[in-house]
Protein backbone atom coordinates (compact mmCIF):
# COMPACT_ATOMS: atom_id res chain seq x y z
CA UNK A 1 0.00 0.00 0.00
CA UNK A 2 0.93 3.48 -0.78
CA UNK A 3 2.71 5.94 2.16
CA UNK A 4 0.33 8.52 3.02
CA UNK A 5 0.91 11.66 1.66
CA UNK A 6 -0.37 13.72 4.80
CA UNK A 7 -0.04 13.25 8.51
CA UNK A 8 -1.75 14.76 11.07
CA UNK A 9 -0.19 15.50 14.54
CA UNK A 10 -3.62 15.66 16.55
CA UNK A 11 -1.91 16.80 19.65
CA UNK A 12 -0.53 20.05 18.06
CA UNK A 13 -3.72 20.61 16.59
CA UNK A 14 -5.42 20.73 19.59
CA UNK A 15 -2.84 23.09 21.26
CA UNK A 16 -2.90 25.32 17.99
CA UNK A 17 -7.07 25.24 18.09
CA UNK A 18 -7.19 25.93 21.74
CA UNK A 19 -4.59 28.91 21.30
CA UNK A 20 -6.71 30.27 18.47
CA UNK A 21 -9.97 30.21 20.95
CA UNK A 22 -7.88 31.80 23.51
CA UNK A 23 -6.92 34.42 21.57
CA UNK A 24 -9.90 35.13 19.81
CA UNK A 25 -11.94 34.80 23.54
CA UNK A 26 -9.21 37.82 24.50
CA UNK A 27 -9.65 40.32 21.34
CA UNK A 28 -13.52 39.68 22.06
CA UNK A 29 -13.63 40.64 25.55
CA UNK A 30 -10.63 43.82 24.81
CA UNK A 31 -12.72 45.13 22.12
CA UNK A 32 -15.78 44.90 23.92
CA UNK A 33 -14.20 46.86 27.16
CA UNK A 34 -12.88 49.26 24.50
CA UNK A 35 -16.01 49.80 23.12
CA UNK A 36 -17.67 50.49 26.42
CA UNK A 37 -15.09 53.12 27.24
CA UNK A 38 -16.05 55.21 23.89
CA UNK A 39 -19.79 55.03 24.95
CA UNK A 40 -18.62 56.59 28.66
CA UNK A 41 -16.40 58.81 27.15
CA UNK A 42 -18.60 60.59 24.06
CA UNK A 43 -15.68 59.82 21.68
CA UNK A 44 -13.72 57.28 19.96
CA UNK A 45 -9.55 57.00 20.57
CA UNK A 46 -8.06 59.99 19.32
CA UNK A 47 -11.40 61.94 18.73
CA UNK A 48 -11.73 65.64 19.59
CA UNK A 49 -14.90 66.16 20.47
CA UNK A 50 -16.92 69.43 22.77
CA UNK A 51 -19.24 66.95 24.66
CA UNK A 52 -16.90 64.94 25.49
CA UNK A 53 -17.16 63.48 29.55
CA UNK A 54 -13.73 62.15 29.92
CA UNK A 55 -10.34 61.15 28.59
CA UNK A 56 -8.88 58.45 28.31
CA UNK A 57 -5.63 57.60 30.17
CA UNK A 58 -4.12 54.35 28.94
CA UNK A 59 -4.91 50.89 29.92
CA UNK A 60 -3.71 48.56 32.90
CA UNK A 61 -3.29 44.69 31.85
CA UNK A 62 -5.16 41.70 34.51
CA UNK A 63 -5.40 38.11 34.27
CA UNK A 64 -8.82 36.65 34.28
CA UNK A 65 -8.75 32.52 34.09
CA UNK A 66 -11.43 31.40 31.76
CA UNK A 67 -12.21 28.17 30.51
CA UNK A 68 -10.63 28.64 27.22
CA UNK A 69 -7.51 29.54 29.20
CA UNK A 70 -5.68 32.13 31.27
CA UNK A 71 -6.17 35.67 28.92
CA UNK A 72 -4.72 39.10 29.40
CA UNK A 73 -7.46 42.12 30.07
CA UNK A 74 -6.28 46.03 29.09
CA UNK A 75 -8.44 47.61 31.28
CA UNK A 76 -8.80 51.11 30.13
CA UNK A 77 -8.30 53.54 32.27
CA UNK A 78 -10.10 57.15 32.32
CA UNK A 79 -9.80 60.37 33.32
CA UNK A 80 -12.44 62.64 35.02
CA UNK A 81 -14.53 59.23 35.34
CA UNK A 82 -14.23 55.99 37.18
CA UNK A 83 -14.25 53.48 33.81
CA UNK A 84 -16.63 50.30 35.40
CA UNK A 85 -18.16 47.68 33.35
CA UNK A 86 -20.75 45.44 32.88
CA UNK A 87 -18.64 42.58 31.25
CA UNK A 88 -16.41 41.54 34.17
CA UNK A 89 -17.44 42.09 37.71
CA UNK A 90 -14.47 44.23 39.74
CA UNK A 91 -11.72 42.04 41.06
CA UNK A 92 -12.73 38.96 39.41
CA UNK A 93 -9.88 36.78 38.27
CA UNK A 94 -12.20 33.95 37.13
CA UNK A 95 -15.32 33.49 34.86
CA UNK A 96 -18.52 32.18 36.43
CA UNK A 97 -18.42 28.70 34.86
CA UNK A 98 -14.57 28.43 36.32
CA UNK A 99 -15.58 28.93 39.89
CA UNK A 100 -18.63 27.15 39.42
CA UNK A 101 -16.63 24.09 38.22
CA UNK A 102 -14.12 24.57 41.05
CA UNK A 103 -17.50 23.81 43.51
CA UNK A 104 -18.41 21.03 41.65
CA UNK A 105 -14.67 19.18 42.35
CA UNK A 106 -14.77 20.45 45.79
CA UNK A 107 -18.28 18.89 46.25
CA UNK A 108 -17.87 15.83 44.57
CA UNK A 109 -15.02 14.94 46.63
CA UNK A 110 -12.09 16.24 45.09
CA UNK A 111 -9.37 17.71 47.92
CA UNK A 112 -8.55 21.39 47.78
CA UNK A 113 -5.01 20.85 46.77
CA UNK A 114 -6.21 18.45 44.19
CA UNK A 115 -8.10 21.58 42.64
CA UNK A 116 -5.22 23.74 42.48
CA UNK A 117 -3.46 21.16 40.21
CA UNK A 118 -6.55 20.77 38.42
CA UNK A 119 -6.91 24.39 37.71
CA UNK A 120 -3.49 24.93 36.58
CA UNK A 121 -3.85 22.09 33.92
CA UNK A 122 -7.42 23.49 32.71
CA UNK A 123 -7.05 26.97 32.67
CA UNK A 124 -3.59 28.34 33.10
CA UNK A 125 -4.31 29.53 36.57
CA UNK A 126 -4.06 27.55 40.18
CA UNK A 127 -6.01 28.91 42.83
CA UNK A 128 -5.78 28.61 46.68
CA UNK A 129 -7.22 26.31 49.42
CA UNK A 130 -8.56 29.61 50.70
CA UNK A 131 -10.00 30.90 47.74
CA UNK A 132 -11.87 27.42 47.39
CA UNK A 133 -13.14 27.61 50.83
CA UNK A 134 -14.57 31.21 49.93
CA UNK A 135 -16.05 30.07 47.03
CA UNK A 136 -17.81 27.39 48.69
CA UNK A 137 -19.06 29.53 51.70
CA UNK A 138 -21.00 31.17 49.12
CA UNK A 139 -22.24 27.47 47.65
CA UNK A 140 -23.44 26.22 51.49
CA UNK A 141 -25.33 29.76 51.58
CA UNK A 142 -27.77 27.77 48.70
CA UNK A 143 -26.85 24.35 50.32
CA UNK A 144 -28.74 25.65 53.56
CA UNK A 145 -31.94 27.37 51.83
CA UNK A 146 -32.37 23.66 50.31
CA UNK A 147 -32.01 22.17 53.20
CA UNK A 148 -34.71 24.20 55.07
CA UNK A 149 -37.03 24.13 51.68
CA UNK A 150 -40.77 23.45 52.48
CA UNK A 151 -41.92 19.75 51.84
CA UNK A 152 -45.01 20.37 49.59
CA UNK A 153 -45.75 17.11 48.33
CA UNK A 154 -47.12 13.34 49.77
CA UNK A 155 -44.03 11.24 50.77
CA UNK A 156 -45.70 7.51 50.91
CA UNK A 157 -42.52 6.08 51.89
CA UNK A 158 -40.11 7.48 54.23
CA UNK A 159 -36.40 6.37 55.51
CA UNK A 160 -35.00 7.87 57.99
CA UNK A 161 -30.91 6.47 59.41
CA UNK A 162 -27.71 8.64 61.14
CA UNK A 163 -24.49 8.52 60.17
CA UNK A 164 -21.71 9.49 62.45
CA UNK A 165 -19.13 12.37 61.78
CA UNK A 166 -15.95 12.95 63.58
CA UNK A 167 -16.37 16.47 64.91
CA UNK A 168 -14.45 18.77 67.50
CA UNK A 169 -16.49 18.63 70.86
CA UNK A 170 -15.36 20.28 73.82
CA UNK A 171 -12.06 20.31 73.20
CA UNK A 172 -11.72 17.01 71.65
CA UNK A 173 -12.53 15.10 68.69
CA UNK A 174 -15.83 12.56 69.07
CA UNK A 175 -18.64 11.61 66.93
CA UNK A 176 -21.76 13.36 66.25
CA UNK A 177 -24.95 11.80 64.42
CA UNK A 178 -26.05 13.03 61.45
CA UNK A 179 -29.92 12.25 61.05
CA UNK A 180 -31.01 12.00 56.72
CA UNK A 181 -34.33 11.28 55.89
CA UNK A 182 -35.34 10.51 52.46
CA UNK A 183 -38.82 9.99 50.84
CA UNK A 184 -40.56 8.58 47.32
CA UNK A 185 -43.06 11.15 46.57
CA UNK A 186 -46.55 10.81 44.79
CA UNK A 187 -44.51 10.58 41.60
CA UNK A 188 -42.89 7.57 42.73
CA UNK A 189 -39.02 9.90 42.37
CA UNK A 190 -36.89 9.60 45.38
CA UNK A 191 -35.98 12.52 47.16
CA UNK A 192 -33.60 14.11 49.91
CA UNK A 193 -36.54 15.49 52.87
CA UNK A 194 -33.97 16.30 55.53
CA UNK A 195 -30.52 16.00 56.99
CA UNK A 196 -29.62 17.34 60.05
CA UNK A 197 -27.17 17.31 63.19
CA UNK A 198 -27.65 15.11 66.33
CA UNK A 199 -25.84 14.81 69.50
CA UNK A 200 -26.81 10.82 69.21
CA UNK A 201 -29.47 8.84 67.68
CA UNK A 202 -31.45 8.85 71.15
CA UNK A 203 -35.20 9.61 71.35
CA UNK A 204 -35.20 12.94 71.99
CA UNK A 205 -32.82 13.57 68.70
CA UNK A 206 -34.94 11.35 66.61
CA UNK A 207 -38.21 12.89 67.81
CA UNK A 208 -36.96 16.59 67.21
CA UNK A 209 -35.59 15.62 63.55
CA UNK A 210 -38.86 14.22 62.91
CA UNK A 211 -40.77 17.30 64.32
CA UNK A 212 -38.81 19.56 62.19
CA UNK A 213 -39.71 17.06 59.44
CA UNK A 214 -43.48 17.88 59.80
CA UNK A 215 -43.28 21.58 60.42
CA UNK A 216 -41.33 21.46 56.98
CA UNK A 217 -44.49 20.20 55.53
CA UNK A 218 -43.82 16.10 55.60
CA UNK A 219 -47.15 14.45 55.57
CA UNK A 220 -48.73 11.58 53.62
CA UNK A 221 -46.39 8.95 55.18
CA UNK A 222 -47.84 5.66 55.71
CA UNK A 223 -44.52 3.71 56.02
CA UNK A 224 -41.15 4.15 57.47
CA UNK A 225 -38.03 2.31 57.29
CA UNK A 226 -35.16 2.59 59.59
CA UNK A 227 -33.00 0.24 61.04
CA UNK A 228 -34.37 0.42 65.19
CA UNK A 229 -31.61 2.69 66.20
CA UNK A 230 -32.74 3.58 69.80
CA UNK A 231 -35.49 5.39 70.05
CA UNK A 232 -36.31 5.58 66.50
CA UNK A 233 -39.45 3.62 66.79
CA UNK A 234 -40.69 5.58 69.46
CA UNK A 235 -40.02 8.70 68.34
CA UNK A 236 -41.78 7.91 65.17
CA UNK A 237 -44.45 6.42 66.61
CA UNK A 238 -44.95 9.63 68.57
CA UNK A 239 -44.48 12.11 65.65
CA UNK A 240 -46.09 10.23 62.90
CA UNK A 241 -48.89 7.86 64.97
CA UNK A 242 -50.62 7.10 61.51
CA UNK A 243 -47.63 6.12 59.97
CA UNK A 244 -46.43 2.21 60.37
CA UNK A 245 -43.14 0.76 60.88
CA UNK A 246 -40.55 -1.22 59.35
CA UNK A 247 -37.15 -2.71 60.40
CA UNK A 248 -34.88 -3.14 57.82
CA UNK A 249 -34.43 -6.31 57.06
CA UNK A 250 -30.61 -6.54 56.49
CA UNK A 251 -30.12 -4.84 59.52
CA UNK A 252 -32.57 -8.05 61.18
CA UNK A 253 -30.27 -10.17 59.45
CA UNK A 254 -26.48 -8.72 60.49
CA UNK A 255 -27.93 -8.63 64.54
CA UNK A 256 -28.76 -12.45 64.34
CA UNK A 257 -25.64 -13.27 62.36
CA UNK A 258 -23.52 -11.32 65.07
CA UNK A 259 -24.77 -14.26 67.48
CA UNK A 260 -23.94 -17.14 65.31
CA UNK A 261 -20.51 -18.37 64.79
CA UNK A 262 -18.81 -17.23 61.34
CA UNK A 263 -18.64 -20.97 60.31
CA UNK A 264 -22.12 -21.18 60.37
CA UNK A 265 -23.01 -18.02 58.77
CA UNK A 266 -23.64 -18.72 55.05
CA UNK A 267 -26.31 -21.82 56.33
CA UNK A 268 -27.85 -19.34 58.73
CA UNK A 269 -27.89 -16.23 56.36
CA UNK A 270 -29.71 -18.70 53.54
CA UNK A 271 -31.80 -19.72 56.35
CA UNK A 272 -33.23 -15.66 57.02
CA UNK A 273 -33.58 -14.96 53.60
CA UNK A 274 -35.91 -17.38 52.99
CA UNK A 275 -38.60 -15.92 55.90
CA UNK A 276 -38.89 -13.03 53.53
CA UNK A 277 -39.04 -14.87 50.13
CA UNK A 278 -42.20 -16.14 51.00
CA UNK A 279 -45.55 -15.23 48.50
CA UNK A 280 -47.71 -13.58 51.76
CA UNK A 281 -47.31 -12.45 55.42
CA UNK A 282 -48.57 -15.56 56.91
CA UNK A 283 -46.30 -17.70 54.89
CA UNK A 284 -43.27 -15.34 56.14
CA UNK A 285 -44.31 -15.69 60.02
CA UNK A 286 -44.61 -19.56 59.71
CA UNK A 287 -41.32 -19.87 58.35
CA UNK A 288 -40.13 -17.42 60.86
CA UNK A 289 -40.71 -20.01 63.45
CA UNK A 290 -39.49 -22.62 61.39
CA UNK A 291 -35.91 -20.73 60.81
CA UNK A 292 -35.67 -19.93 64.87
CA UNK A 293 -36.79 -23.81 65.86
CA UNK A 294 -33.79 -25.00 63.38
CA UNK A 295 -31.79 -22.33 65.17
CA UNK A 296 -32.53 -23.87 68.46
CA UNK A 297 -31.72 -27.72 67.14
CA UNK A 298 -28.39 -25.93 66.12
CA UNK A 299 -27.59 -24.76 69.41
CA UNK A 300 -28.03 -21.45 68.54
CA UNK A 301 -30.06 -20.14 71.17
CA UNK A 302 -28.92 -16.58 71.33
CA UNK A 303 -29.93 -16.34 67.16
CA UNK A 304 -32.93 -17.94 67.89
CA UNK A 305 -34.22 -15.51 70.23
CA UNK A 306 -33.19 -12.66 68.43
CA UNK A 307 -35.31 -14.34 65.52
CA UNK A 308 -38.27 -14.77 67.78
CA UNK A 309 -38.61 -11.61 69.23
CA UNK A 310 -38.08 -9.43 65.78
CA UNK A 311 -39.13 -11.08 63.34
CA UNK A 312 -43.15 -9.37 63.00
CA UNK A 313 -41.77 -5.74 62.71
CA UNK A 314 -39.25 -7.26 59.35
CA UNK A 315 -42.81 -7.80 57.71
CA UNK A 316 -44.59 -4.84 57.88
CA UNK A 317 -44.33 -4.44 54.18
CA UNK A 318 -46.56 -6.85 53.15
CA UNK A 319 -49.11 -4.35 54.07
CA UNK A 320 -48.40 -2.55 50.73
CA UNK A 321 -48.49 -3.85 46.87
CA UNK A 322 -46.12 -6.67 46.01
CA UNK A 323 -44.44 -4.40 43.40
CA UNK A 324 -42.49 -2.33 45.70
CA UNK A 325 -41.72 -5.05 48.93
CA UNK A 326 -38.07 -5.72 47.36
CA UNK A 327 -37.64 -1.81 47.53
CA UNK A 328 -39.15 -1.14 50.56
CA UNK A 329 -38.42 -3.55 52.76
CA UNK A 330 -34.14 -2.33 53.25
CA UNK A 331 -33.11 1.17 53.88
CA UNK A 332 -30.66 -0.07 50.69
CA UNK A 333 -31.27 3.37 49.12
CA UNK A 334 -30.53 5.51 52.05
CA UNK A 335 -27.42 3.39 52.60
CA UNK A 336 -26.28 4.74 49.37
CA UNK A 337 -26.18 7.92 49.91
CA UNK A 338 -24.16 7.37 53.36
CA UNK A 339 -21.55 5.79 51.68
CA UNK A 340 -21.81 8.91 49.25
CA UNK A 341 -21.22 11.17 52.28
CA UNK A 342 -18.35 8.98 54.02
CA UNK A 343 -16.83 9.00 50.43
CA UNK A 344 -16.62 13.38 51.18
CA UNK A 345 -16.15 13.68 54.70
CA UNK A 346 -13.31 11.01 54.60
CA UNK A 347 -10.60 13.71 52.62
CA UNK A 348 -11.98 16.21 55.87
CA UNK A 349 -11.13 14.04 58.55
CA UNK A 350 -12.40 15.43 61.59
CA UNK A 351 -14.57 18.89 61.49
CA UNK A 352 -14.03 21.74 63.37
CA UNK A 353 -17.88 22.69 64.55
CA UNK A 354 -21.01 20.62 63.81
CA UNK A 355 -22.45 23.31 61.14
CA UNK A 356 -19.18 22.03 58.95
CA UNK A 357 -20.18 18.61 59.25
CA UNK A 358 -23.23 19.65 58.30
CA UNK A 359 -23.18 21.59 55.43
CA UNK A 360 -20.61 19.32 53.79
CA UNK A 361 -22.63 16.44 54.39
CA UNK A 362 -26.21 18.13 53.36
CA UNK A 363 -23.95 19.64 50.14
CA UNK A 364 -23.16 16.17 48.99
CA UNK A 365 -26.83 14.77 49.47
CA UNK A 366 -27.94 18.30 47.29
CA UNK A 367 -25.31 17.02 44.79
CA UNK A 368 -26.65 13.39 44.79
CA UNK A 369 -30.18 14.11 44.85
CA UNK A 370 -30.26 16.51 41.59
CA UNK A 371 -28.15 14.04 39.31
CA UNK A 372 -29.50 10.57 38.30
CA UNK A 373 -30.67 8.87 41.77
CA UNK A 374 -33.44 11.96 41.67
CA UNK A 375 -34.99 11.95 38.34
CA UNK A 376 -35.42 8.42 38.12
CA UNK A 377 -39.14 7.03 38.72
CA UNK A 378 -38.37 4.80 41.93
CA UNK A 379 -41.60 3.53 42.59
CA UNK A 380 -44.74 3.11 41.11
CA UNK A 381 -46.93 4.85 43.56
CA UNK A 382 -50.18 4.36 41.48
CA UNK A 383 -50.52 0.96 43.09
CA UNK A 384 -51.32 2.51 46.25
CA UNK A 385 -54.58 3.56 45.61
CA UNK A 386 -55.63 0.20 44.18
Amino acid sequence: MPEPIVTLNEESLRSDLRELVRRTVEEMLNGLLDEEAGDLVGAERYERTADREAYRAGHYERKLATTSGEVTIRMPKLKGMRFTTAIIERYRRRETSVEEAMIEMYLAGVSTRRIEDVSEILWGSSVSAATVSNLNERAFEAVEEWRNRPLERAYPYACVDGIYLKRSWGGSYENAAAMVATGADDDGCREVIGAAEGLTESAECWREFLSWLRSRGLRGVRMFTGDKAAGMVGAIAEVFPEAAYQRCTVHFYRNVLARVPKSRRPTVAAMLKAIHAMESREASEAKALEVAGELERMRLGKAARVVREGFTETLTYTRFPREHWRRIRTNNAIERLNREIRRRTRVVGAFPDGRSALMLATARLKYVAESEWGSRRYLDVTLLEE
